[in-house]
């Protein structure tokens, strides 16, 4: 009968429950895990009766049923925040406590119940100023014979907290000072124990972690004030005297230098050189301080022209602002974001301290330029000429009437795979000039000039130039190399064109084909670009290239040392292949990374499925929100168990994950996923 009792008061709970919520949004009950921190709160009567109160603790619980381990019957049904009386004889007993979740789940704890009518004995306190929570005191306590204790922090209007023996009770105290802290330990007796101490409750003044560290951003993408992260305008002076009361200081904290401002009324920073931000798009900072300062930043332009933005600061903690660009333009439109050459910064209220790191500008990160593809010569008059100077086609320019006739021609492409492979398309007809054999006109394409021969290319972007190899390969006109005009020279193996990239669907494109001969040719892209992520990526064989923390830029929970690198080698050798068709794929072959949540032990193994690569996937790339979703059960990037609800096996597997990706260069892309709630999975990946 108690059995039935038990499971109709559960189920009685849950319909409750459900039917207060089932407005809200729908929950999936099986993704709920099992109950967490699960306990009782102990409290016994000081009369020698053993009357104890028990409370039942826990995290996603909906109904608790205590054992009392002294042979009675269990409890009903307790439900959160209530307790239940029990009477205990003297002596010592294993209490039980049975936490149920929403979903049948449940979590059973052991818990040892002292109960004597003797007093306490032996008390031994532990107080202490927390080292991570400012102005927070930790007391933790201990006595023979005693179960719970009780602390009066001593500042007015506080009460007293309780907690079981031997556990830790915490307070936070309001200002700095000496307080009187008064312990007292209980037992079954009538009799108690106490001790107090004269106790300093101290503040923390300075950060005790670096700030979060920046991602890796391409050189064209950031121009950096002060970072440890990228290179920073060169002589720039922090602590200019502009008759300032504030003073100034550098600390280091985790190898990062940190700018220390104290009393700040106001300050400045005089740029080493004007910045020009004019094609940035916002402007960053991380700012720390210990009480409810606020503060404000400014940057200014010669006039001077300034506009203020308000930093409404978090204490006791990094606050980061990426603040846009415009809003100060918007507030000073006089305000010149190519010569920005100060910063000031404004007390709010004056007097306060504010430590900052990682002042810079930056934009969204700019997609690598992929010359892969399929290029043409543009539509339109002009793109294809000759003469004596670059620039200058006065020789010979393709006009209108010119493109009608050569039709043949300007629907001919020039393919870049890849691979590194060249390909001249020219269909049935291309445009053939007489040297080749016929007379000016559209005809069938001539050998070696007709896409028969094997070629590759290479492009030097810091050159600026396009190197195609391959006898009869070439870009525009097939008659022009670098040693003149067929048929006055000798075909050539290679020629090497000079390009411009004017973006990324067009280039302009010359080769001088003997002294002062400039053939010019404008190229547009002849199908859409491939994805920058298109091709073979894995983990960086280098230590910190995976790792979890708390913020992007911490990895302090875990970080894949130089050891951790050979140990997992089966891991970092899996590669990641996103495919010009959309599709994706993890190749792990015969051995991997697995983990216990998988189903054996920890170490190198046979890839489990679905996470083996077997299923189909595809991915989606949003360049404007930095995102990679990987679409398919079982696929993913880094870590298998890693998803945006959570880890496996606490969540679902899921059909897709998404990425936040920074391509930092072409061949080099950071990635990370929040895994839940504030804790940041990151990896560092390179091209293959």
């Amino acid at each position: 009968m108690k059995v039935l009792k038990y499971t109709l008061s559960l189920a009685l709970l849950v319909v409750a429950i459900y039917s207060c919520s089932q407005d809200d949004d729908i929950v999936n009950i099986n993704e709920i895990a099992a109950p967490t921190n699960v306990s009782a709160a102990v409290r016994v009567t000081n009369d020698n009766t053993g009357l104890t109160t028990l409370t039942p603790l826990g995290d996603g619980a909906v109904g608790f049923v205590i054992e009392f381990g002294d042979g009675s019957e269990p409890s009903e049904i307790i439900q959160p925040g209530k307790s239940v009386n029990h009477i205990y004889e003297e002596g010592s007993y294993e209490m039980t406590v049975k936490a149920n979740g929403l979903n049948g789940l449940s979590t059973t704890v052991t818990q040892t119940v002292e109960v004597s009518f003797q007093a306490p004995e032996n008390l031994e306190v532990t107080i202490a100023n927390d080292p991570t929570i400012s102005k927070q005191v930790n007391v933790n306590v201990s006595a023979d014979y005693a179960l719970y204790f009780q602390v009066d922090f001593g500042e007015e209007g506080s009460e007293p907290i309780e907690g079981n023996i031997d556990d830790t009770v915490s307070f936070v105290y309001q200002e700095t000072g000496t307080y009187t802290i008064t312990v007292t330990a209980f037992s079954a007796a009538i009799e108690n124990i106490s001790y107090t101490e004269e106790f300093e409750v101290t503040a923390i003044l300075q950060p005790l972690k670096a700030a979060p560290k920046p991602p890796s951003r391409s050189e064209d993408d950031v121009i950096s004030v002060y970072s440890d992260a990228y290179t920073n305008i060169q002589n720039t002076d922090f602590y200019p005297d502009w008759g300032q009361s504030t003073t100034f200081n550098q600390i280091t904290i985790d190898n990062s230098e940190i700018i220390q401002y104290g009393n700040l009324n106001y300050q400045g920073i005089m740029l080493g050189a004007p910045a020009d931000a004019s094609a940035m798009e916002f402007v960053h900072i991380d700012i720390w301080t210990a009480d409810d300062n606020n503060a404000k930043i400014s940057p200014i332009s010669s006039g001077p022209n300034e506009a203020a933005f308000e930093l409404e600061l978090t204490p006791q903690q990094w606050t980061s602002f990426n603040i846009p660009l415009a809003y100060f333009t918007d507030q000073n439109p006089s305000l010149n974001l190519a010569d920005i050459f100060q910063f000031k910064f404004d007390g709010d209220p004056a007097g306060g301290t504010i430590f900052i790191d990682n002042l810079y500008f930056f934009r969204a990160p700019s997609i690598p330029f992929t010359l892969a593809g399929s290029w043409k010569l543009a539509d339109e008059p002009g793109s294809l000429g000759v003469g004596p100077a670059l620039g200058d086609k006065g020789w010979f320019s393709c006009d209108g009437d010119c493109m009608v006739e050569r039709a043949c021609f300007y629907d001919d492409t020039y393919v870049f795979n890849a691979d590194g492979s060249f390909t001249n398309n020219l269909g049935d007809d291309t445009w053939i000039e007489g040297w080749q054999g016929g007379s000016d006109g559209c005809g069938s394409p001539v050998a070696p000039h007709d896409g028969s021969a094997a070629a590759t290319y290479e492009y030097d972007a810091a050159a600026g130039t396009i190197t195609l190899n391959g006898s009869g390969a070439y870009l525009g006109v097939p008659k022009a190399n670098n040693q003149g005009e067929l048929p006055n020279v000798e075909i050539a193996n290679s020629i090497t064109y000079t390009v411009e990239i004017v973006d990324e669907n067009t280039i302009s494109a010359y080769v001088e084909s003997g002294s002062g001969v400039f053939w010019q040719f404008t190229l547009v892209r002849a199908s859409a670009p491939p994805s920058p992520l298109q091709g073979t990526w894995k983990l960086a064989d280098e230590a910190g290239a995976l790792g979890v923390g708390p913020w992007v830029g911490d990895i302090g929970w875990f970080n894949c040392d130089d050891a951790c690198v050979i140990e997992r080698a089966c891991f970092y050798d899996d590669t990641y292949v996103f495919g010009a068709d959309g599709s994706f794929k993890n190749n792990l072959g015969s051995e991997t990374w697995v983990e216990g949540w998988q189903g054996g032990d920890e170490g190198c193994g046979a890839p489990v499925a679905p996470h083996d690569g077997s299923a189909p996937a595809t991915f989606t790339y949003d360049h404007a929100a930095g995102t990679v979703t990987i679409n398919g059960v079982g696929a993913y990037i880094g870590l298998a168990k890693v998803t945006n609800e959570g880890e496996l096996p606490n969540v679902p597997v899921a059909e897709s994950i998404t990425y936040n990706v920074t391509l930092v260069d072409a061949n080099n892309m950071d990635v990370f996923i929040e895994s839940g709630d504030g804790a940041f999975w990151q990896y560092k990946l390179v091209r293959l």
